[in-house]
């Protein structure tokens, strides 16, 4: 039996009440599933014609539908981006359009979206308690796959673009103040890998070009780091199936290192940086090699079996450390884990501290521009103490008044 082609319904017939039955997919219900609709006749072929009626009316969900809905939108949208985005980007886009976007508005059709639709994302997302930052997210990730479907000529109203975001809230990322960091260099230096933590905050390297440093990218005789690549997870072409293959971008380097993981280029050419060895470090580096588990990828700090160390691995290690130190965050009266990612604040901040420009801290944190870096610029306590005695020195007023 030929099978009917999708997207044109099915007709059968309800003997027990004497009838026709069409039925036909009309887009998304909140929950993500499919929303089936049906017509009634008297004969077969009235069933028939108020199903083409409705199939004409309605989104038909296959590619040639003019008026999609922003579920079958997203899924083309996504298929789309995975060419042109980095894989990082792209499984963030990802996540947001499942978990957020299509539960809440994916059966809204696009012609007929409206502001309290966008809304109503950012309202899911801070009742189900997440961060603000995340509805911001979210909303920036719904405008721009509007506007790309306003690009293919889909109709979506204007006034869908005008919604303004969430406030993101404020960015609790800090520097490191020195004495917890002196303490957890400490405790690094009881660890055989613990040049890896001096790395991250005497260099500012990201967590990815630590996991990702290979020892042929060092040069103790020059005494420096070549810093051209990083260690991420590819998305798999099907979630979860590994036999999928990889989402790889049109034009991206990537080479496999151990199931998703692997070595790829920095984000931006200015993250691709050659990074001076003090003496220090580089001695430490040499008594490193000697005794670092053998790798096959010749990676500089991977696990104790050789493979590499993947991110939650790494973070795990991190927090072990600070428990090690006897240090946390402190946030009012609550404390919480310092995260990887402010060790960079911390080396900016040391940096700046130390007079360096502008210019030089941003070529070794590896930023496309100083508007980058000076989000990790941190001015401590003691610096604006410091710069108010300054000015206060040449306005006379550490002197005695006179008369």
């Amino acid at each position: 039996m030929t099978p009917r082609p999708k997207g044109t319904g099915s007709v059968y017939e309800d003997k027990a009440r004497g009838r026709w039955i069409g039925t036909y997919e009309a887009g998304w219900t909140t929950r993500g599933t499919r929303r089936r609709r049906k017509v009634y006749g008297h004969t077969e072929a009235e069933a028939r014609r108020k199903l083409t009626r409705a199939l004409r009316d309605t989104t038909a969900d296959d590619d040639t539908g003019t008026r999609p809905t922003v579920k079958r939108w997203a899924d083309r949208w996504l298929d789309t981006t995975a060419h042109t985005l980095r894989p990082t980007t792209w499984r963030t886009n990802r996540s947001q359009v499942s978990m957020w976007i299509v539960p809440t508005i994916g059966h809204k059709r696009l012609d007929v979206l409206t502001p309290g639709d966008v809304r109503a994302v950012t309202r899911a997302i801070l009742d189900a308690g997440r961060s603000p930052a995340t509805a911001h997210r979210a909303q920036a990730i719904l405008e721009k796959m509007v506007r790309d479907a306003m690009l293919e000529g889909h109709h979506v109203p204007d006034r869908v673009l005008l919604v303004t975001g969430p406030a993101v809230g404020e960015n609790d990322r800090e520097a490191i103040p020195l004495p917890d960091a002196l303490l957890l260099l400490d405790a690094a230096s009881h660890h055989t890998d613990g040049s890896r933590w001096v790395a991250a905050f005497l260099q500012g390297m990201r967590q990815a070009e630590c996991l990702g440093l290979t020892w042929d990218a060092v040069d103790l005789v020059a005494e420096t780091i070549d810093v051209s690549w990083q260690l991420k997870a590819l998305p798999y072409k099907v979630a979860r199936d590994r036999s999928s293959g990889f989402r790889v971008p049109d034009g991206y380097v990537a080479r496999p290192v151990r199931g998703a993981l692997h070595l790829v280029r920095p984000k931006t050419q200015s993250g691709r940086r050659i990074i001076p060895l003090v003496p220090w470090m580089a001695s430490t580096l040499a008594a490193w090699r000697e005794v670092c588990p053998p790798s096959v990828h010749g990676l500089v700090w991977p696990r104790p079996d050789g493979d590499p160390r993947t991110d939650s691995e790494d973070r795990a290690a991190w927090y072990a450390l600070q428990a090690d130190a006897r240090v946390a965050r402190v946030d009012g009266t609550q404390g919480r884990h310092y995260l990887t990612h402010e060790i960079r604040h911390t080396s900016a901040t040391l940096l700046r501290e130390a007079g360096v420009d502008d210019q030089t801290i941003t070529a070794i944190l590896g930023h496309a521009s100083i508007l980058s870096t000076k989000a990790y610029l941190h001015v401590t306590d003691a610096r604006r103490r410091e710069a108010l005695e300054a000015v206060a020195l040449r306005l006379r007023l550490g002197q005695p008044a006179t008369g």
